[in-house]
């Protein structure tokens, strides 16, 4: 299994980004860190830098044929970042019309939501995103992880880094692991 982690240059919430992509190596998959430029990313704990992690591959050199799934981790800069790249949010989109799985956590559904993907399909997020998912034609749902399979994929989504234990482990079994 091959998951792509899609983050921008900087403003990750690092524990958003280290525990998903550790369960994913634990299960015996590939994860992969595609991001909107080459070189590291700047992750954050809220809002102090931590740490920098290398990019795999930027989204102009990534495909969705090479992966089974992406995690959208969450921030508030990170998400807000990608929204404005047409490529991420191309990348996004194109998980979604090849009906493989998608997980994202906290902020992250700003993405899916300008990716226009959100529509019918019943999600979660941080609580201050619930009128943009209503306003894109989600439901919005304060839940621990909720796994929707309503349309052409599978989309995993939870609240904040408290729910990290149950969003890994709705991930992990929506990749197949």
């Amino acid at each position: 299994m091959r998951i792509a982690f899609l983050v921008a240059h900087e403003g990750i919430e690092q524990v958003e980004l280290t525990h998903p992509w550790q369960a994913v190596g634990d299960a015996g998959g590939t994860p992969r860190l595609v991001s909107t430029r080459p070189g590291n990313v700047q992750a954050f704990q809220h809002l102090d830098k931590a740490g920098t992690f290398p990019v795999d591959q930027t989204v102009d050199e990534a495909s969705v044929s090479e992966y089974d799934g992406l995690v959208l981790p969450g921030g508030v800069a990170n998400p807000d970042a990608l929204r404005l790249d047409d490529g991420a949010v191309g990348l996004v989109r194109g998980f979604f019309e090849a009906g493989k799985p998608v997980a994202a956590i906290c902020h992250a559904p700003w993405v899916l939501v300008e990716a226009d993907v959100v529509r019918g399909r019943t999600l979660t997020s941080w609580p201050s995103l619930q009128t943009d998912i209503r306003n894109a034609g989600g439901a919005w749902v304060d839940e621990k992880v909720v796994v929707c399979s309503g349309g052409p994929n599978t989309l995993v989504t939870s609240r904040m880094p408290d729910d990290l234990k149950a969003f890994e482990e709705a991930a992990l079994t929506a990749f197949g692991a």
